[in-house]
C-alpha cells in the first residue's frame, strides 16, 4: 500500500501544494535515525558504571559521533546539490545499523568509538539529503515542511530518557542490540523515499532550469556572508545549551535532586520532548510572521528562564525545562530554512552546514563541558552555561526575511 502510494505521488506533477505523505514518511526516518543517536548520550549513565570512564571519556564518545556528522554533513551536501544521490539515503542508514551492532557488543572505550563512528557517517548522510526531500515536498509552505521533518528528529533525541529507562537499565549496553532492528525499519521506509526522490529531482530540475538565476552582486555577497557568520554563532549558543542539558543535566539531578538513574530522566526526556512540540510550532510560526523573527524569539525569551533553572527545586526545575525547550529549539527548523533562502539553489550546503553545525558545535561542547565538570563541577558549568542564550542579540544583525526577498526578486 506504501509503494503504490508513493507511485501515485510521482506521477503527479510538480506542484506549490505540500506533499504531506512524503513529509510525513522522511519525517518518521527522521525520528527512526536520531532515535539511533539518542541511545548513544542515554548509555552515558550505563557507561559510566560498566566500563568506569570519566566524562571527559563520555564527552569524547559525543564528540566522536557528533564531529564525524558536522563534518561530513557539509560535504555530503555540496556533492548532492549537483549529484544527488536518492539512494544514499537507505545506504546511510545500513551504516547506522552496523553501527548499533558494534555498539552493544563493544568491550572497551576505544570499540565504542569505533561503533559511533558509523552512526556519525550514516547520520551525515541521512541529514542534508532528508532536508532535501523535505524541500522539494514543500510546495509554498516551506517552514511547516521543515518543520515536520526537523520534529522527527528531536522526537527520536527526545526518546534518549525513555530508552535509558525501559530499555539500558533493565538491559545494559547490549540492550542496544535491539536498535539495529530501528536501523533496519527506516531502511526499508528510506527504500520507497528513495524512488520517489529520484522522479521528484527530475521534475524539480526541469522547472529550476527554466528560471533565470539571480547572482549575487558584491555588497550581496559581502551581506550574505556576514549573515553566515552571526547564524553560526546563534547556533553556537544554542547547541551548547543544548548539548549541556542533553548529555549532563542527568548528573545534575541526581547530585541536587537524589535521584535515581532512571528517575533522572524525566528531566531529560521533558526539555527534549517539549523541543519537540517547540520544532514542530517553529515552521508554522515563521511561514506567518517571518523566520528572523522566530530565531530572535527562542533565544531571547528562553535566556531569563535559562538563568532561573541552576536556582530552582525539582518540580520548578521540570517546568522550566518543559517552557525552555518549547521556545529555545523554536528556531530549529526555522534557521536551517533561512540558510536555504539566504543562499537559493544549495538546498544540501545550506542543509548540511547548519544542521551539520549544530551536531558539531554540540560535539565540542561536549567534550568541552566534560571537562570543565571534572575540573570545577557540575553546578558552576550549569550556571555558566545558562548564560549562552544571551547571545540571541546578535539576531538583529540579520538580514530580514523582506530584505532577502527583495534581493531576489
Amino acid at each position: 500500500m506504501l509503494e503504490k502510494a508513493l507511485k501515485k505521488k510521482v506521477s503527479s506533477t510538480f506542484s506549490n501544494k505540500p506533499v504531506y505523505s512524503i513529509l510525513f514518511i522522511i519525517g518518521t526516518c527522521h525520528l527512526l535515525n536520531d532515535s539511533l543517536q539518542a541511545v548513544i548520550p542515554a548509555m552515558f549513565p550505563i557507561l559510566e558504571q560498566s566500563l568506569g570512564l570519566t566524562f571527559t571519556q563520555l564527552g569524547l564518545i559525543a564528540f566522536t559521533l557528533n564531529m564525524v556528522s558536522s563534518v561530513m554533513q557539509p560535504l555530503v551536501g555540496m556533492y548532492t546539490d549537483k549529484h544527488p544521490i536518492p539512494y544514499a539515503l537507505p545506504i546511510g542508514l545500513t551504516s547506522s545499523m552496523f553501527g548499533m551492532l558494534g555498539l552493544a557488543l563493544a568491550p572497551n572505550f576505544w570499540m565504542i568509538l569505533i561503533s559511533v563512528v558509523f552512526i556519525g557517517l550514516g547520520s551525515a548522510v541521512f541529514h542534508p539529503e532528508g532536508s532535501r526531500v523535505a524541500y522539494l515536498a514543500a510546495g509554498t509552505k516551506r517552514g511547516l515542511a521543515q518543520s515536520i521533518y526537523q520534529v522527527g528528529g528531536n522526537s527520536g533525541q527526545a526518546l534518549a530518557p525513555v530508552i535509558t529507562a525501559l530499555v539500558l537499565v533493565p538491559l545494559g549496553q547490549f540492550g542496544a542490540i535491539w536498535f539495529t532492528l530501528i536501523a533496519a525499519l527506516a531502511v526499508f521506509f528510506l527504500m520507497h523515499i528513495a524512488k520517489w526522490y529520484a522522479a521528484r529531482v527530475k521534475e524539480f530540475s526541469r522547472s529550476k532550469g527554466a528560471q533565470k538565476a539571480v547572482k549575487p552582486n558584491k555588497n550581496m555577497s559581502r551581506a550574505i556572508k556576514s549573515a553566515l557568520i552571526v547564524l553560526i554563532f546563534l547556533v553556537f549558543s544554542r547547541s551548547w545549551y543544548q548539548a549541556a542539558i542533553s548529555n549532563f543535566y542527568a548528573f545534575y539531578a541526581i547530585d541536587n535532586y537524589d535521584l535515581t538513574i532512571a528517575k533522572s530522566q524525566v528531566y531529560i526526556f521533558t526539555f527534549l520532548a517539549m523541543g519537540a512540540v517547540g520544532t514542530f510550532l517553529g515552521g508554522p510560526l515563521a511561514d506567518r510572521f517571518g523566520k528572523r523573527t522566530v530565531i530572535l524569539f527562542s533565544l531571547i525569551a528562553s535566556a531569563p528562564l535559562a538563568l532561573l533553572l541552576p536556582h530552582v527545586g525539582p518540580v520548578l526545575a521540570i517546568i522550566l525545562l518543559a517552557v525552555i525547550g518549547v521556545i529555545l529549539m523554536s528556531s530549529f527548523s526555522v534557521t536551517v530554512v533561512y540558510a536555504q533562502e539566504l543562499v537559493p539553489g544549495k538546498i544540501g550546503t545550506m542543509s548540511g552546514l547548519i544542521v551539520g553545525l549544530a551536531f558539531g558545535m554540540g560535539a565540542i561542547g561536549s567534550v568541552a563541558l566534560g571537562t570543565l565538570i571534572d575540573f570545577i563541577g557540575l553546578t558552576p558549568t550549569m550556571i555558566m552555561i545558562s548564560l549562552l542564550p544571551l547571545l540571541g542579540f546578535l539576531t538583529y544583525l540579520l538580514p530580514t526575511d523582506e530584505k532577502i526577498r527583495e534581493w531576489y526578486a
